[in-house]
């Protein structure tokens, strides 16, 4: 990926949850832009989603129905040749993250074995 490619998609996630968290709300769930990536043509983007707390098809359908006042709302602050069509898809890493550390939290409650040096008598 280039570096341009690299420099809009960190300036479209910036500028897409700044819209999302002007316009939007949900409550009791957070929802946050976690990634863009844009083709090399510019042209497509998919936006992807973080979501905790909630059912995620509801929030990614009204997304992407949305999606083009999104892109103008978005557009008007970020100057590009074309604009790019959002496409809001799920990013399920954080939800994955939040189970590891659960999974770490029971194993370590697991009782120990005891070190080879403490079953010896002394």
């Amino acid at each position: 990926m280039s570096q341009r490619q690299d420099r809009v998609n960190e300036l479209l996630r910036r500028e897409i949850s700044a819209v999302l968290a002007r316009d939007y709300e949900w409550p009791g769930q957070l929802v946050t832009v976690s990634e863009v990536e844009i083709t090399q043509d510019f042209r497509e983007a998919r936006v992807w989603m973080s979501i905790l707390g909630g059912h995620v098809p509801p929030i990614l359908d009204k997304l992407n129905r949305d999606h083009g006042r999104i892109q103008s709302r978005v557009m008007k602050r970020v100057v590009l040749k074309t604009t790019p069509i959002l496409s809001f898809r799920h990013d399920s890493s954080a939800a994955k993250g939040v189970d590891m550390v659960n999974l770490l939290q029971e194993v370590d409650r697991i009782p120990k074995a005891l070190d080879s040096e403490d079953d010896q008598p002394a």
